[in-house]
């Protein structure tokens, strides 16, 4: 008879089979289909935004991926993979809105940094990018939740502006906002980051 564990239960099942351990994740049970899987059906801005469909994570972190190449085109294929990785933790712990990180504080961050390196070293990434890099995709990810906010999520360009700074020539036409249903986004994650991986393998 199996012997029963007083520790709670820190690990999930994934559909791919594989049970990844939130506390100590390895790169060994991490599969990418899983990740497109569970970001796909993660609601940004807590589910709160206009539209027929939750707006994804997966969908924001194309866009983000999509700014960067904008932004900055000299950025080499292992940064743009990151900036499409930056929020794959959340396939696992879900997208807390960002005051509540901060109320939780540093536990959490712990966690999060644990999975981004797991993700990474799985796809051949470093565990964590770089400062400059962090500081590009985090602005990259600022320009999106600009539009996200004033298109989605209910908020004038004022505040939105205040909160996340200006989209800096980026216009709303040259990214898609729309929210997408949950297969189209899962669908176009992959996609994309099939298209980044042979790129670098190549």
């Amino acid at each position: 008879m199996p012997v029963k564990s007083d520790a709670p239960r820190a690990w999930q099942r994934m559909l791919s089979g594989r049970r990844l351990d939130l506390l100590d994740p390895s790169p060994l049970d991490i599969e990418i289909e899983d990740i497109a899987h569970g970001l796909a059906r993660v609601a940004r801005w807590n589910g709160q935004t206009i539209g027929d469909h939750p707006f994804s994570v997966a969908q924001h972190s194309l866009i983000v991926e999509m700014i960067m190449r904008q932004k900055f085109p000299s950025l080499p294929l292992e940064a743009l993979m990151m900036g499409l990785l930056h929020d794959g933790a959340e396939y696992v712990v879900g997208d807390m809105i960002s005051p509540f990180k901060s109320a939780i504080g540093a536990d959490y961050k712990r966690i999060e940094e644990r999975l981004e390196a797991a993700i990474h070293i799985r796809f051949g990434l470093a565990p964590h990018p770089t400062a400059a890099l962090k500081k590009q995709i985090k602005q990259a990810d600022r320009i999106s939740a600009y539009f996200e906010a004033i298109h989605l999520a209910g908020f004038g360009k004022v505040e939105a502006e205040q909160l996340f700074g200006a989209p800096n020539g980026l216009k709303e036409a040259e990214l898609p906002i729309a929210p997408w249903s949950t297969g189209e986004a899962q669908e176009a994650f992959l996609e994309r980051f099939h298209t980044l991986r042979k790129a670098l393998e190549g």
